[in-house]
């Protein structure tokens, strides 16, 4: 069995926890031992949607989002990134900062910078931004705004473009018929 001897507790050498100066003192005293230290905060990560994760309705803020679950409804996150994961499929019109799209979406996409869609990813709908950039393989079937958007003047007329005939290297502007 077991021996009175081997269950006396050994001397467990003392660990100072105090700032000692070269003189031997205390310079600062210890923090009390009860006291736990607060975790560092946390870059902002983004919030995520899970795979298996079901939403219905309208989802906003103003923090990333990683969807990889369904969504069905709104996403509108404008000063945000929202990136669609592989396992992800919305159903929703999209307005963030930028949109990443590597599984499906279908709606409307608008994006205040740009728009990226990966090789495994899918857009159905309209994608509006001032960027695109499609990886091969990648599925859009639907309209594409994109560059900078254009400005909008206070002429209620509009100048129709001029038609430029090209004959034997010169270059012909046809004259256009006046407008009363």
């Amino acid at each position: 069995m077991w021996r009175k001897e081997d269950s006396k507790t050994q001397a467990v050498p003392e660990i100072s926890t105090k700032n000692v100066n070269s003189t031997g003192t205390s310079a600062v005293p210890a923090a009390p031992l009860h006291e736990k230290p607060t975790p560092p905060l946390a870059a902002r990560a983004a919030a995520c949607i899970s795979r298996g994760i079901k939403i219905r309705g309208e989802i906003t803020g103003s923090e990333d989002l990683f969807v990889d679950g369904e969504v069905e409804g709104k996403l509108a996150l404008d000063s945000a990134s929202v990136t669609i994961g592989p396992n992800g499929s919305v159903q929703a019109d999209v307005v963030a900062r930028e949109v990443i799209v590597r599984g499906c979406v279908e709606g409307k996409v608008r994006a205040h910078e740009r728009v990226q869609v990966w090789s495994t990813g899918q857009v159905h709908g309209e994608i509006q931004a001032r960027a695109l950039a499609i990886e091969e393989g990648a599925v859009l079937r639907g309209k594409v705004e994109s560059g900078k958007p254009a400005e909008k003047t206070g002429n209620a007329l509009a100048v129709a473009p001029a038609v430029v005939e090209e004959s034997s290297g010169s270059a012909e502007i046809p004259a256009t018929p006046a407008v009363n």
